[in-house]
């Protein structure tokens, strides 16, 4: 019973992590994606063994994945010392200032676009309101948005570019190098489609435009790849 009782508190917890890590999860897998991409197709255009093109891929793959996966951890943690910071440090100018709140108040209002008799009118409104006070100057400087976890950021992060980048090795792991090129190619501009969909949805941007951008940054990655590993090949090669 209390098993039961467990999984059931975790998945609100679990929406509720994946919600915040969206942005994170769409970048991870759009990196991942398109860095991969490029690497086994720049392979994969100077051989026709499958063990080399998995060798490079994998071990791209996870170099790539563990690199990002630091990133947004440092980036979170940053994020989230830099609000408490700004938190702390308005609480210290409330205490010891406690005469100058209106003027800060009325002073910040006048800054995010209000006229300053309707700064100054909304200053007085809260001025026996230390709290409502307190609300006001954090909103202002986003200190009410929710505190993200630098963990989960990470480990989602981890999760979503090393399965993205997973995509475009799986087809040399079961099919010779020259047809899986082709469903290589086909599965992985069908992923950046849906991740530029899902870019457009995040960001309220123009599905069309969202996705042909995405779409093209593959391509562009991978005929970057098969590029240069068509020039070191024809440069270095046996």
């Amino acid at each position: 019973m209390s098993d039961t009782g467990s999984e059931v508190a975790l998945l609100p917890r679990l929406k509720q992590s994946l919600a915040a890590a969206a942005g994170t999860i769409v970048f991870g897998m759009e990196d991942g994606t398109v860095s991969i991409f490029g690497l086994v197709f720049g392979v994969a255009a100077t051989t026709n063994s499958n063990s080399v093109v998995l060798v490079a891929g994998a071990s791209g793959a996870a170099a790539a994945a563990v690199s990002m996966m630091a990133g947004a951890f440092l980036e979170s943690e940053t994020d989230r010392d830099e609000k408490k910071a700004r938190q702390k440090q308005l609480e210290t100018d409330l205490r010891c200032d406690p005469g100058g709140v209106d003027a800060m108040l009325a002073e910040r209002l006048t800054g995010v676009g209000l006229e300053r008799t309707e700064a100054s009118a909304l200053a007085g409104a809260v001025r026996d309101k230390p709290e409502a006070i307190k609300g006001l100057l954090m909103a202002m400087q986003g200190g009410t948005e929710a505190e993200t976890n630098p963990a989960e950021q990470a480990l989602w992060m981890l999760v979503a570019d090393f399965f993205s980048a997973a995509v475009p090795i799986v087809p040399f792991m079961l099919m010779p190098v020259a047809p899986a090129r082709i469903v290589s190619a086909a599965i992985t501009i069908l992923l950046l489609a849906a991740l530029g969909i899902g870019r457009g949805l995040i960001g309220k941007r123009a599905l069309v435009r969202t996705v042909l951008e995405t779409v093209g940054v593959g391509i562009a990655a991978a005929l970057a790849g098969v590029g240069i590993g068509v020039l070191f090949n024809n440069s270095y090669g046996s």
